[in-house]
């Protein structure tokens, strides 16, 4: 657990650093991004990577945040702060309501059902046009404000987000190396094993999904606070698959491995747009090379290779 700390106080002296060394607006902006991405990956890699459960449809509860806070502020004037609030409470209890009857079912049907609720609530947004906005989107969020600092700018909102990630992080970790997260890992590993040991599979499935679909909720609410400006196009099916992405790349089961794989799919755009029509092909590409080569993901491929370049490590390797 020392490690542990370690490594998070390191990460958050470079998150600190980081707005330093850039003088850029724009890269400051895909930097924010990186933390809102890292927040909904460490939320689904706690129910894929840890818990075992797939979830096609997580973008949905990404909407759901973004659209509640933006909604009751935009339309109903509530306190930005207080409508995170009850945004994330009310997408927790929906997510604690499906999930009961979502979560008995497995493997590919499970995927199909949480799909199914991703179009659903997509369908929904883009639909109720008096509320939403429909296609053309919902403006005029105001930005999060904090006694007489507002956070309208991306230096700003940089440190508004890192803050929120960083405590998320944080938790996340705390949570998985304790007795619950114990608990979670085997059911990963076989969930008649863990009903054996006493483990209450499937109410601590639906916290987890709930758990995941609040910190989910979370970042959408401070995405819409950021933006001031949100539309459907934003929380579709392929947003989904590229969070499902992000976590395999970066490594199921390792919160770190969240934040790198946020990281890689964040940037990755940004130096693709060369190709336009044909990134698709390159995220394609980068699925199939990274589950033949580092199944593990990068938070264990990258020091996996770094090993085996060091002389010493290679000669003992070439020995053994």
């Amino acid at each position: 657990m020392k490690r542990e700390m370690v490594k998070f106080l390191i990460l958050t002296a470079v998150v600190l650093l980081a707005p330093l060394l850039f003088t850029g607006g724009y890269l400051m902006n895909v930097l924010v991004f990186v933390g809102i991405n890292t927040m909904l990956a460490v939320g689904l890699n706690l129910l894929l990577g840890f818990a075992g459960q797939i979830s096609l449809g997580h973008a949905a509860f990404f909407g759901l945040g973004a659209y509640g806070s933006g909604i009751l502020t935009a339309t109903y004037a509530v306190n930005p702060w207080l409508a995170m609030l009850l945004s994330a409470g009310a997408v927790a209890l929906l997510a604690f309501l499906v999930g009961f009857p979502i979560l008995k079912l497995k493997g590919h049907y499970l995927a199909m059902a949480t799909l199914g609720l991703g179009i659903i609530v997509y369908i929904v947004f883009n639909e109720t046009v008096d509320l939403t906005g429909g296609p053309s989107g919902l403006s005029g969020i105001p930005n999060l404000s904090f006694w007489k600092l507002t956070f309208d700018n991306d230096f700003k909102n940089y440190y508004l987000i890192w803050g929120f990630t960083l405590l998320i992080m944080l938790l996340s970790i705390n949570l998985v190396n304790s007795r619950i997260g114990r608990a979670l890992r085997a059911i990963h590993d076989s969930e008649v094993a863990a009903r054996v040991m006493g483990v209450n599979a499937r109410l601590l499935k639906v916290q987890v999904f709930t758990l995941s679909a609040l910190i989910s909720a979370v970042a959408g609410s401070l995405y819409a606070h950021t933006m001031t400006f949100i539309s459907p196009a934003s929380f579709g099916f392929h947003f989904s698959i590229e969070l499902v992405t992000m976590v395999i790349i970066g490594g199921l089961g390792s919160i770190y491995g969240s934040l790198l794989g946020a990281v890689l799919l964040t940037l990755l755009p940004e130096l693709l747009r060369a190709f336009q029509d044909y990134d698709i092909i390159v995220y394609g590409l980068l699925l199939i090379s990274m589950t033949m080569f580092m199944p593990g993901g990068l938070v264990k491929g990258i020091p996996a290779g770094i090993a085996l370049l060091l002389p010493g490590r290679r000669r003992r390797g070439e020995h053994a």
